[in-house]
């Protein structure tokens, strides 16, 4: 017995001190100590909270990666967190952040903006949104070891070359986003070792992008030394005279060359060399840089070749970062570069926040519409996914029909069918195209929406909730036929789940429920919301964030709601209907019953798409009196709301919300 209680003892004792083996010393700390809280402050319970959520989430990842945000504005606690591509034991990447959130609120107290480096690990938690962005501006140079001395010419170019080599396959080869490798030398020196890494949410052109940043560096701070590291929060890298990493590399490369032998100066200094030896040096380093570079541009080019030969006669089936659950064809991109005429201007439908939208026709004359995904935007690729796994499953007449997708030369393309009309919001909200909306059209567009809806709610086998619905995502064919389009912020719920919470708020102003806003829950409901919008929208031609008059700035819930109590809503009807004698006025009021309905505060009293579907085509269904609607948003911003995220600096204000809303406006096909 005594036994027993003195090893529970003992490893309550030790506990603490394996775990701190188990992330090392720090390598480097940054400190902002220009943001701090307070203690029992909202950003100290929400960072608490980070502490003991972030290191299960890093060590239960397949790649050792965690973000997370808890909290709402101005307490939001961000973080990320990073183990090492090499490690195996992944309760030993859990200790490792689970430290790191304790060392640095030691050595950085009570700041806001924390980064922290181990060898195994880092972290960085912050009261600002970092995640969205791939900067590695922020770096920590380490220079490590004695100067090599003749010849350094070599030497450098060889680990230039391995470096080079090492970034390639952590950005290509691994989901890890990691890689490492050896390089063989001579007898003086055998081997120089290398390892890379990025954070594997990067798109490879981005990790190779971001690796080459720091590698380019390399001549200036690193020059004949025998080692060094730059630590970025995107992507690092390391070098050194031995294995800096666990297990067999994953790359080797054969000496460049003999007959140069590489010393050791132990006070960094060096004898001259010789012109013979300079230029031999000089040869040497030319000769390893050219062979790397034919052996880059061999593996390019069979890589490329047996692709083009595969891709044509199987639908996408490979591990881009594991798409699950989709069969859909593969489009070569040379044939999407003759459709678009090259991605020219010309063709180019809209642009938004994930990128450009661009009319296409191929081969046998189909119409097509391409979203092309910026490579630089790493926020999209989650919302790609989303689309190509949500829209592929989903066939309706009221939905956007998916064509294709093309995955090629780090291009990321989807491909839908071309939707003349373009969007609802470029023909209702333009003073002379909306002329040509009568209420016919107007009431199929409404009825169209609320089936679509209907059917990603109810009907479907996937249960969705689009959350990201209004005037610019719904497209018109030829005849005017609205197709529900851009799932990418959609999210899936399952069985009886008809609600769930969000710590990172989308959508955008104006089409967005209260509940969501303010505490994150959305449902079907929060769909029923922006239906709602979409209607008193049809039916007035009038944004719900934008100016009624040049005196006074009023959102469109108030206006309408100030017109329904005083029953003078006709006058408030799109001047085009207005303006014909035919209009049905009992119509009219009973849409815009429904869209107050639809709006109102509580999700509870709000009808589901299949009731309002109910009601739009039966005269007997009887409506009870709606409420007040939800938040009458004041003094909106007029026009489309910049993207979360995206560059705010072309004149016009930027749209701040209490609780980070991060916003979408991409303009449709």
């Amino acid at each position: 017995m005594i036994s027993h209680k003195l090893c529970c003892c003992v490893s309550i004792l030790v506990a603490p001190f394996l775990a701190q083996l188990a992330s090392g010393d720090v390598l480097w700390q940054e400190c902002d100590n220009s943001r701090n809280y307070t203690a029992n402050s909202g950003f100290q319970s929400n960072l608490k909270q980070l502490s003991t959520t972030l290191p299960t989430e890093s060590s239960s990842s397949p790649t050792l990666f965690a973000t997370a945000a808890v909290g709402a504005i101005p307490d939001t606690a961000y973080a990320l967190s990073l183990c090492r591509g090499d490690t195996t034991n992944a309760s030993a990447c859990g200790d490792c952040v689970a430290n790191a959130f304790r060392d640095a609120q030691q050595v950085c107290s009570y700041n806001m903006d924390v980064t922290i480096y181990y060898d195994p690990c880092y972290l960085r938690f912050s009261n600002q949104n970092f995640l969205t962005s791939i900067d590695n501006t922020k770096r920590h140079i380490m220079p490590n070891g004695e100067n090599v001395t003749s010849p350094a010419a070599t030497f450098d170019a060889a680990v230039g070359v391995l470096l080079a080599a090492v970034a390639d396959y952590a950005a290509l080869n691994s989901s890890r986003r990691f890689g490492t490798g050896v390089e063989d030398l001579d007898v003086s020196t055998p081997r120089i070792y290398a390892m890379a890494q990025c954070t594997p949410d990067m798109a490879p052109a981005d990790c190779r992008s971001c690796l080459e940043g720091i590698v380019s560096v390399m001549p200036k701070h690193f020059s004949r030394r025998q080692g060094g590291r730059i630590l970025g929060l995107r992507c690092n890298y390391r070098f050194e005279l031995y294995p800096p990493f666990s297990d067999s590399p994953l790359l080797h490369l054969p000496a460049p060359a003999s007959g140069v032998t590489p010393s050791v100066d132990g006070d960094g200094g060096g004898r001259r060399n010789k012109p013979s030896t300079i230029l031999l040096a000089l040869a040497v380093a030319l000769a390893v840089v050219s062979a790397a570079l034919t052996f880059t541009i061999v593996c390019f080019c069979v890589r490329r070749r047996r692709r083009q030969q595969e891709l044509p006669s199987q639908p996408y089936s490979g591990n881009w970062e594991s798409v699950p659950n989709i069969n859909l064809p593969m489009l070569d991109l040379s044939a999407l570069e003759v459709a678009t005429e090259n991605f020219s201007e010309g063709n180019k439908l809209g642009e938004g926040g994930f990128g450009a939208v661009y009319k296409g026709s191929l081969a046998d004359g189909q119409e097509i519409a391409v979203k092309r995904l910026s490579q630089g935007s790493a926020q999209g690729i989650a919302e790609l996914k989303t689309e190509l796994v949500l829209v592929a499953k989903l066939q309706h007449k009221n939905l956007v029909r998916l064509i294709g997708v093309c995955l090629e030369e780090h291009e990321k393309l989807v491909i839908y069918e071309y939707m003349p009309n373009r969007s609802l919001d470029t023909i209702l909200f333009d003073p002379e195209r909306s002329k040509h909306l009568d209420w016919g059209k107007r009431f199929k567009i409404i009825n169209g929406i609320a089936r679509g809806l209907q059917y990603v709610h109810e009907d479907s086998q996937l249960k969705i909730i689009h959350r990201d619905l209004k005037a610019s995502n719904v497209l018109l064919d030829s005849d005017l036929n609205p197709k529900i389009s851009d799932f990418g912020l959609a999210r899936l719920f399952e069985g009886d789940q008809s609600k769930d919470v969000t710590n990172r708020v989308v959508g955008t102003f104006g089409y967005m429920a209260p509940e969501y806003v303010v505490r994150g829950h959305y449902s079907t409901k929060s769909d029923v919301f922006s239906f709602g919008i979409l209607v008193l929208e049809i039916i007035t031609g009038r944004r719900n964030c934008g100016s009624y008059n040049s005196e006074q700035s009023v959102d469109l819930l108030s206006l309408i709601w100030e017109h329904w109590t005083s029953g003078t809503i006709l006058e408030i009807a799109d001047p085009s209907l207005a303006s014909r004698s035919s209009v049905p006025e009992e119509e009219i009021l009973t849409y815009v019953h429904i869209g107050l309905m639809c709006v109102q505060e509580s999700p509870a009293d709000r009808p589901t798409m299949s009731r309002a579907n109910a009601i739009l085509n039966s005269d007997t269904v009887s409506l009870q009196a709606p409420s007040k609607p939800a938040f009458c948003i004041r003094a909106c911003t007029a026009g489309p709301e910049p993207r979360h995220g995206a560059s705010q600096g072309r004149g016009r204000p930027a749209v701040v919300s209490p609780n980070e809303v991060s916003l979408t406006e991409l303009v449709p096909r």
